[in-house]
């Protein structure tokens, strides 16, 4: 069955290679025909790019609500092409869109923008993408479609005075998306604006050098589409110039700003004081001239103006007043950003299939943009063949005919992004690239092909090999194609691919007739197809037959690079420096730097040519780790040690949160507030300072700054009845962060009563509507007891159910998200810092709900779940309110949810799908899942879907085996339990286990010694250990899908053991090793003391030479004896019985194993190879599922343990011995194999799951004397053992590598034991707990050989396999008759007479080596 199932898989495997090479040997149009396109003649005319390119594309876009939209976008090509709109990333679908509709030109139109808080559907951003069926899509930049928000003052204008001659400031601040709709009014009338009355940036009123004129009330207004928002009404009142000085303050500091180049800047500074100050300007230190300079202009009040701004205008300006008594001053810094630009454009390319290719896009913008590449309107994903090189510039390797199309480079920035694209037209092979190559193209892939003409095309060439390879690199070689055996004016193409990849490329040879290339750039231990071509000038020849090639392991790299330094440069830099590796194995080409964020798992990397790099683009005072790798020409090399380093702090970026006033009396009010966002404090937070002052007066400002632990602060010292605002900003060792907005309380008029709680409220009234209830209440009538604020509880029923809280100035609230048609009760209550006043109840009930339901969906049908690897399941199903041919065309979607039963409360997991199939991934091997499937359509849905169900394949185990105990056995010191617990990750079902152990834990993994155990077991027994040493154990679990991880290494230390035990533990311990039984030496035997011990632990031969010598000459002439009395029965037999004889003589030297139970081989032989030492007669166990017994392997002499040779005794422990044989160089004396370390190979993985890996117990017993004859007619042992060496070899070579377990050589007088007579009746045998399985037991009608491999070496080298040769008894049958025939070929006396002769000469021996 063994050779069955090994010529099974060699066929399958030959089959396997046998495809793999037709479908490689296929010429390369066939990707073309795969394509879809045509394939061209050779003579068809050349292709010539389409032009495909946008007219106009989108723009950034600001609207209001209500109003209509229109983003343009027109796009060139011929034929027409289609227009698509997404939003988001998302195709919109414009056919159901009542709001949305396509213009003939391509762009978008929207009516009635919506926007609420809540409900935001028309902002985002847009693309337009434009396909052409037959020629590719492309896309255009995004827009950015901005909907200003409803009016809401921030600030509004407030009463204030001016001296004439001063100026005044009026606030109006909106949101930025409303300032270009703030218009100001005087005295309800337009106000107009000049050089002396300005509007800023911020929709801020500036009036400068004020006059009685300027005088009334002002008001601004936000007019943004709908009906006009008004703010507040402020008076300016226009003081005369009084006669004495005032301090100099400003009204309006310029404030850091940030413009794209090309705006303008306006840097507002408005300062009052008396005199009136004077406003000059100066940046980085050098003073503004804006009367002599073009740019810059002196708006009223002396705020700044920078027209069309550039990068040289960034900077710190400086604004200085000074009106002769005193000078203040104020900075603001200027960013200018620039949207990205294209240097350098990608250009179409023409190129064959299996080049390389380049397309070039350099862009320049600030901050540096970041570049994108997209094919067919899809992002290119980068990998092994899709490459981005020199930064932006996309890399294709081995085209491929699908790679047609249209490839844009796609840059952005915070300022906006653009687009550039080109076209890639890939030509037949026998037609020409119409110009001369390139830049594009890469020097491996340039062609200069001459117009095909008509005529005979080269054979394939011949004898391609590969003649050197290397870890990266591979050189092929080839003679010249049958077809013409100069091949002067040939040239070659060697067409090459990872196996399993379909993606070729294409290497050319650099001249005419050469017949050599190198391919560079590989991966090292991995396996490459090649195949050559030639041309001439008719054109591509035939392919040669693929090449199967495996890159060498990597080797020669460069050692890590030593002094590695990280230091911070700025809060947004750290500068890294190192040095060149000490072991760089030839010369450094580049390192790479790689450094992550700490806390996070998002590895960034950058290449440097230097010993240095500073990283910029940081994030501020946060730790980053960084470590080096350099790469010499053979690829990357070892890793640096990790280095953190912090970015340095700088002031906070934000200002605390969650800023709250709480009025204590009528003179003190306490500020609550929050530390800024984390990632925003940019360093440690030292302190914060806390500015108020009064409403009425701006000027006045107070500051205190309080600890950086401290989160709240008392003010005190106020005035009764006075409003007061507050802000707060948070300070580093770097500065002080931007403030809060102001916030502001009231004094109480007069200290009121706290000492008990409010009164209940005066009235309370509430307006029912659908899903909401309008509350509204007066305060409690007595006024003389503090009010801190209104708790209002509400539910149906019950006003427990929510309470919400209020301050204690508002009279009114909405509850929302309340059910329609349902009794509400409410409760309002006052409270302070005592407690909850008197409750005030009210009842409401909601008003119904006037839309009906819609009606439920049908369900999906017909859901399908396929199982596509251990983690993936597509889902598949039909919806039967959708036309026949199923194709989606409205906003309909659907939701899939699965999950497994174990365990039982399992929740769901769900994904929404636009398509009628899902995908569903990250799922856990060899579990079965449960899949459901409802439709959504607006508002309406369907129920659930049935369930469809589907098991994962499984997967090899992903953790080891836990809980792994040793104990040692009871009893038996050197016996040990080992236990353990199954995988928590089995992922499959467990088929069996290794246990590997050792008393070196540094030791390689192949040194350990390894038991298999079977699946089912969960415990294993280990005997014979050497006592009182440390051991150490690792268990390793397989599953049908392959082996998974070790466990860690548990160590047990073996007990010593006492006098009383261990001589009977060592007598028990029968033979060990390799299961053939020692001669009786008596019970006073003990080893000598010195070369007791073989290098690995094999007990040495305790007789001196002399004896050695004796044995030698006494077996020699044993075995002459037997050969000469094997020749006389020869010459005897009759001609009538040569064809049985020579049937017998096959079935010996087919390694046919005699069966235990044979009861008719009765005569006793001596088979002894003096030179090998190896007992060749091996039984085989009779049953067929026999109990696993303990199979010692010695550890040291101790093991060896004399047994009776009396030819008659029972047999109670039976061994096999596996010997193999040494190669022919190697010593056969006992010194020279006590050298040795044998290993034998285990192939585990070839054996199928169910059938248990044994060793099975022995008879030791003799080959009837007809084996001998035929063997000394017929056959030399050598030439049987050479030609089983060779069908192992080449069996070998076809599986994959096996792990191998070493066995250690048995004693040397272990070949001289003789074989006992084989007891009639089956044998018995002791069960045991199964230990040391090597071999697998193999069936009763077994007819054909085993052959079984070991590696025979030493420690620090390799040898090639041996095998070991296991002869196998004929047939009961075939035995029967081959003694019937000896019987009848001799006369009963001459027998007899012959075996009592040899019955004697085995006497002699046995009495020789028992002295």
């Amino acid at each position: 069955m063994a050779a069955e199932r090994g010529a099974r898989r060699l066929l399958g495997t030959s089959s396997f290679w046998l495809c793999c090479l037709l479908l490689l040997g296929r010429p390369a149009p066939a990707a073309a025909a795969r394509s879809g396109s045509p394939p061209q003649s050779p003579g068809s005319s050349v292709r010539t790019f389409t032009p495909f390119y946008f007219l106009v594309e989108p723009v950034d876009t600001l609207s209001v609500r209500g109003s209509s939209v229109i983003l343009n976008c027109s796009a060139y090509s011929e034929p027409s092409p289609k227009i698509e709109w997404k939003k988001d990333g998302t195709f919109l679908n414009l056919v159901s869109d009542d709001r949305r509709q396509l213009l003939p030109d391509g762009s978008l139109f929207i009516s009635n923008v919506v926007h609420s808080k809540h409900n935001k559907p028309d902002e985002g951003y847009y693309q337009c993408v434009a396909t052409v069926e037959s020629l590719g899509t492309i896309v255009s930049r995004t827009a950015k479609l901005t909907v200003a928000g409803l009016p809401r003052f921030a600030s509004q204008p407030e009463p204030s005075s001016v001296y004439a001659g001063n100026s005044a400031v009026l606030n109006c601040e909106v949101s930025v998306d409303l300032v270009p709709f703030v218009r100001w009014e005087q005295n309800r009338q337009p106000l107009p604006l000049d050089d002396r009355v300005i509007k800023l940036p911020s929709g801020t009123l500036v009036v400068s050098n004020a006059t009685e004129g300027d005088g009334g009330l002002y008001r601004c207004t936000v007019e943004s589409g709908g009906p006009p928002k008004y703010s507040d009404e402020a008076e300016l009142k226009v003081l005369p110039d009084p006669e004495f000085t005032s301090n100099l303050v400003f009204l309006k500091q310029p404030s850091s700003l940030v413009r794209v180049l090309g705006q303008n800047a306006v840097l507002p500074c408005v300062a009052s004081g008396l005199p009136p100050p004077a406003i000059r300007w100066m940046k980085n230190e050098k003073a503004l001239d804006p009367e002599s300079s073009e740019k810059l202009a002196l708006l009223a009040g002396g705020s700044l103006e920078i027209s069309d701004v550039t990068e040289d205008d960034a900077g710190t300006y400086f604004c200085i007043a000074d009106n002769g008594n005193e000078t203040v001053e104020a900075q603001a810094e200027l960013t200018v950003q620039v949207q990205p630009e294209f240097l350098k454009q990608p250009t179409n390319i023409y190129a064959h299939e299996s080049m390389d290719i380049v397309f070039e896009c350099e862009v320049t913008g600030k901050p540096t943009p970041t570049v994108k590449w997209v094919k067919n309107g899809d992002v290119v994903i980068p990998s092994d063949y899709f490459k981005i090189v020199k930064e932006h510039n996309l890399q294709v390797l081995g085209l491929v005919k699908s790679d047609e199309g249209f490839y844009q480079c796609i840059a952005e920035n915070d300022v906006g992004n653009v687009q550039a694209g080109a076209q890639l037209i890939i030509l037949e092979h026998d037609v020409a690239i119409p110009t001369l190559p390139p830049t594009s193209l890469t020097s491996a892939t340039t062609d200069h092909l001459a117009p095909a003409t008509t005529g005979p095309l080269p054979s394939a060439p011949r004898d391609v090999v590969a003649s050197l390879v290397s870890t990266r690199f591979i050189k092929l070689t080839w003679r010249t194609p049958a077809s013409d055996p100069h091949g002067d004016n040939l040239t070659y193409s060697v067409f090459y691919t990872k196996e399993g990849i379909v993606r070729e490329r294409v290497e050319n040879t650099s001249r005419p007739g050469e017949m050599q290339v190198t391919i560079q750039n590989l991966m090292p231990a991995t396996v490459y197809i090649f195949r050559v071509m030639a041309q001439n000038k008719h054109g591509s020849g035939e392919s040669s037959a693929p090449l199967r090639v495996e890159t060498q392991p990597e080797v020669q790299l460069p050692g890590p690079a030593p002094n590695i330094r990280a230091h911070a440069a700025s809060p947004t830099s750290i500068t890294v420096t190192w040095e060149t590796p000490l072991s760089g194995n030839g010369e450094i080409q580049n390192y790479k730097l790689y450094y992550m964020e700490k806390g996070t798992d998002k590895e960034q990397d950058v290449d440097v040519s230097s010993h240095s790099h500073t990283v910029n683009g940081l994030k501020k005072y946060t730790e980053y780790s960084f470590r080096v790798v350099a790469y010499n020409k053979h690829g990357p090399g070892v890793s640096t040690q990790d280095v953190a380093v912090r970015t340095l702090s700088d002031v906070p970026s934000a200002a605390p949160q969650n800023l709250s006033l709480e009025v204590r009396n009528s003179k003190s009010i306490v500020i609550h507030w929050q530390p800024p966002p984390p990632a925003t404090q940019n360093g440690q937070i030292t302190g914060y300072k806390i500015r108020y002052r009064k409403a009425s007066r701006k000027s006045d400002v107070t500051e205190t700054l309080v600890p950086g632990t401290q989160l709240s602060q008392l003010i005190e010292g106020l005035d009764r009845g006075t409003e007061y605002n507050f802000r707060v900003a948070a300070l580093t060792i770097n500065g002080t962060g931007p403030a809060t907005d102001w916030l502001s309380a009231e004094t109480f008029e007069s200290d009121l009563d706290e000492t008990r709680v409010p009164e209940v409220p005066s009235s309370l009234h509430v307006r029912p509507l659908v899903t909401s209830i309008v509350v509204s209440w007066t305060p409690p009538e007595n006024q003389n007891i503090v009010v801190r604020g209104y708790a209002i509880g509400y539910g149906i029923g019950s006003p427990h159910a929510q309470t919400i809280k209020v301050d204690y100035k508002q009279r009114y609230y909405t509850i929302e998200n309340l059910d329609p048609s349902s009794h509400y009760v409410i409760t309002l209550k006052a409270f302070n810092n005592v407690g909850e006043g008197i409750p005030l109840y009210e009842s409401a009930v909601t008003r119904p709900h006037t839309v009906p339901d819609p009606t439920p969906m049908m369900p999906p049908v017909g859901v399908q779940a396929s199982i596509l690897s251990h983690d993936t399941i597509r889902i598949t199903w039909a919806d039967n309110s959708l036309p026949k041919h199923q194709k989606i065309t409205d906003s309909r979607y659907y939701t899939v949810r699965w999950k497994t039963n174990i365990p039982a409360n399992t929740k769901y997991k769900n994904a929404n799908a636009t398509t009628l199939s899902y995908l569903v991934t990250g799922l856990k091997a060899n579990t079965l899942y449960e899949f459901s499937v409802m439709v959504t359509k607006g508002r309406r849905s369907s129920t659930w879907s049935m369930t469809a169900h589907g098991t994962t394949f499984e997967f090899v185990p992903t953790s080891p085996p836990k809980d792994v105990t040793v104990v040692s056995k009871e009893g038996k010191p050197r016996t040990i339990i080992v236990n353990w617990q199954p995988p928590s990750e089995a992922n499959g079902k467990i088929t069996g286990y290794i246990i590997y152990y050792s008393t070196d834990v540094n030791a390689e993994i192949h040194d350990w010694v390894i038991e298999p155990v079977v699946g089912n077991r969960l415990t294993h027994q280990i005997q014979e250990l050497t006592l009182d040493t440390p051991y150490y154990f690792k268990i390793q679990a397989r599953n049908s899908k392959g082996m998974g991880p070790m466990s860690e290494a548990v160590q047990f230390r073996t007990p010593k053991a006492d006098s009383s035990d261990k001589m009977p533990n060592d007598q028990a311990s029968g033979s060990a090793g390799k299961g053939s039984r020692l001669p009786d030496l008596g019970s006073d035997y003990k080893p000598p003391m010195s070369g007791s011990n073989s290098p690995h632990g094999s007990p040495t031969s305790p007789l001196d030479s002399s004896m050695l010598l004796v044995i030698i000459v006494s077996v020699g002439v044993v075995t002459i004896v037997v050969v000469v009395v094997i020749a006389v029965f020869c010459t005897r037999r009759t001609t009538s019985h040569q064809k049985k004889k020579r049937a017998a003589c096959k079935s010996v030297n087919g390694s046919h194993k005699y069966k235990g139970n044979s009861k008719d081989v009765k005569p006793p032989d001596l088979w002894i190879h003096h030179e090998r030492l190896e007992l060749k007669p091996i039984d085989k166990s009779p049953d067929p599922n026999p109990i696993m017994t303990d199979t010692p392997i010695p550890r040291n002499s101790q093991d060896i343990t004399p047994v009776d040779n009396s030819m008659d005794s029972n047999i109670h422990q039976r061994r096999n011995s596996y010997r193999g044989h040494e190669s022919e160089d190697s010593m056969s004396t006992l010194a020279g194999r006590r050298g040795m370390r044998p290993k034998m190979m285990m192939p585990f993985d070839s054996q199928p799951p169910q059938q248990s890996v044994r060793n099975t117990p022995s008879t030791d017993t003799m080959p009837a004397s007809s084996s001998q004859t035929c063997c000394t007619d017929h056959q030399d042992p050598e030439g049987a053992t050479s030609s089983s060496y060779l069908a192992s070899s080449q069996e070998e070579d076809s599986g994959q590598s096996l792990p191998t377990a070493h066995v250690r050589p048995s004693h040397p007088l272990k070949s001289f034991a003789v074989p006992a007579i084989p007891p009639p009746g089956p044998p018995t045998y002791d069960p045991a707990l199964p230990s040391t399985p090597l071999l697998s037991q193999q069936a009763l009608n077994h007819h054909i050989h085993s052959v079984k491999t070991a590696s025979i070496g030493t420690l620090g080298r390799s040898r090639p396999p041996m095998p070991v040769v296991v002869p196998s008894a004929p047939e009961v049958q075939e035995t029967t008759r081959m003694l019937e025939d000896s019987e009848s070929s001799y006369e009963p006396d001459e027998l007899t007479k012959e075996m009592a002769h040899l019955e004697g000469l085995m006497k002699d021996l046995n009495a020789i080596t028992t002295a």
